[in-house]
């Protein structure tokens, strides 16, 4: 039996970086959520896109890297404590390669103020809100950020 995939595959390197950044939609910003809880990444992404954002998942910090070297997102939010890389490693990465991009970290345990705290003193600032959090409060953060969009006819 064959393994693999029936049909041709491009890593995520050799996309035209061009053809995808032609024309940007400022309508909709891009937000990448990155949490290795899937429940939790794709439920930000459904309350995400029903304010009309257009929105990323990614559950492991380095996949979320991966797909910000294709599309820069305006927003990161992640969780802070996850598998390998961490949130805030993640967000620091990502403000190297992507400098406009705000960033909203979030958690429920007690250890990501220890990394917190180490960013802060290696110079990034970033908010962290705790776990869980109201979409509404969420929404309303973002929107603080300056990436508020125009809301959906269906969420009112």
């Amino acid at each position: 039996m064959e393994t693999g995939p029936r049909y041709d595959t491009i890593s995520l390197v050799e996309i035209d970086r061009t053809r995808l950044n032609a024309i940007p939609d400022r309508l909709h910003p891009v937000i990448l959520v990155v949490d290795d809880e899937a429940v939790i990444a794709d439920t930000l992404a459904v309350i995400l896109r029903k304010q009309n954002y257009s929105v990323l998942v990614a559950y492991d910090a380095e996949s979320a890297f991966d797909l910000v070297s294709v599309i820069p997102p305006e927003l990161l939010i992640s969780d802070v404590v996850m598998p390998g890389m961490s949130g805030v490693e993640l967000a620091i990465k990502v403000k190297n390669s992507v400098p406009d991009c705000q960033v909203l970290l979030f958690s429920g345990q007690s250890t990501s103020l220890n990394l917190l705290a180490d960013a802060r003193a290696a110079g990034h600032d970033f908010v962290l809100l705790d776990k869980p959090i109201h979409p509404k409060d969420l929404l309303a953060q973002i929107t603080s950020l300056g990436l508020g969009v125009e809301i959906a006819a269906e969420a009112c």
